[in-house]
């Protein structure tokens, strides 16, 4: 006989021939000379060394282990002391009882849906990721989740787990902030037949995820063509002329037009605008001779208005100064005066007389 020495946190097993013969705890024990002893450290996992079926035979041994088996279609996610340490896969795994304090949570893979209430930081781990689909909703988006090409539900802002299985599963997503949308260079003919081009702008927002990925498809690629058709229905109501005349009612027209349209698309229309109508070069020429004839109808308008007004101002006078001799006599000083102001210097000739045309010319008296 030998005396076997097991300490605290230690079990050993005893074989006798490479057959198993029972279990050892704690304490000072006596064995044969011819047994095996091997010992274990319960804080580690358990590796059997035969046939695990064989050692559970041992109820004693069998009381004292966690027997985890795990299906080919699950996982187990193994905690010790209440954190998480590992991802045990398909398989049979044992640990010591009564030392560590473990949990095991079993995961059912071939459900999709990550129902366990497991923790964010858990399922952030990398040693989830490869049993995981990560599906990422922005603050801006809404989302819609489908499973094995059917719809399920719908999906809000955050970040979405999955078990990664057979089954097929995508996330569709949409902006739901106000986008704009704009019609560039559209090429439109009036009716008298002016080709013109037209650029376009409408702003929408994303009301109905539901109809406006499922219902409908390239939601956005309908509404852009709605919006071409809405112009050159307007254009080509009216000519060239008539359009520019009513070039503020386009905008609203296509706004009504879109907003009955949009509603089946699961979309909203904010706004709509013109912003620049582009006349051929030729069209642009004829138009700059126009405006330049038509301002220049204007000034010669004024001009002879101006003439008018002076002539008849003229006339006015010309009565008074006929009706008052005293009047005429004071004009024409007035304009002597005038006169007098351009004459620096007088040269005279011819004695006398010169100066009582002069006195008679600047007084009116011989």
């Amino acid at each position: 006989m030998k005396r076997i020495r097991i300490n605290q946190g230690k079990v050993a097993l005893v074989f006798r021939n490479g057959d198993y013969r029972n279990m050892l705890t704690a304490g000072t024990h006596w064995v044969s000379l011819f047994d095996n002893v091997v010992e274990y450290d319960m804080a580690k996992e358990f590796l059997a060394p035969k046939s695990l079926d064989l050692l559970l035979r041992d109820e004693k041994l069998a009381s004292q282990l966690h027997v985890i088996t795990i299906g080919d279609s699950e996982i187990v996610l193994r905690y010790e002391r209440g954190n998480f340490q590992e991802v045990l896969t398909p398989g049979t795994y044992t640990y010591w009882k009564g030392l560590v304090d473990y949990e095991f949570i079993p995961i059912d893979l071939s459900d999709y849906e990550v129902s366990n209430g497991l923790d964010k930081a858990v399922l952030m781990s990398g040693d989830l990721h490869p049993y995981l689909r990560v599906f990422t909703i922005e603050s801006y988006e809404q989302g819609l989740l489908m499973v094995d090409g059917k719809f399920s539900r719908k999906l809000a802002e955050g970040i979405h787990y999955f078990w990664k299985n057979r089954t097929p599963l995508i996330v569709l997503k949409a902006d739901m902030r106000q986008v704009q949308m704009e019609v560039s260079g559209q090429e439109i003919l009036t009716k008298d037949k002016a080709a013109l081009r037209i650029n376009f702008y409408g702003q929408y927002k994303v009301k109905d995820i539901v109809k406006a990925l499922i219902d409908n498809k390239d939601f956005e690629k309908q509404l852009y063509v709605f919006m071409q058709i809405a112009l050159r229905e307007f254009v080509g109501r009216f000519t060239l002329d008539e359009l520019l005349e009513e070039k503020a009612s386009l905008a609203t027209y296509v706004k009504e037009v879109l907003k009955a349209k949009a509603k089946d698309l699961g979309i909203e229309i904010r706004d709509c605008g013109v912003k620049d109508i582009i006349l051929p070069g030729e069209v642009k020429n004829i138009m700059n001779q126009v405006l330049v004839a038509q301002k220049q109808a204007q000034a010669n308008v004024v001009t002879r208005r101006e003439e008018t007004a002076s002539t008849r101002n003229l006339l006015n006078t010309a009565k008074l100064m006929e009706d008052n001799e005293m009047l005429f006599k004071l004009k024409e000083m007035e304009y002597v005066e005038k006169i007098a102001d351009k004459v620096s210097n007088i040269s005279l000739s011819g004695g006398n007389k010169v100066l009582d045309q002069l006195k008679e010319f600047f007084t009116g008296f011989k």
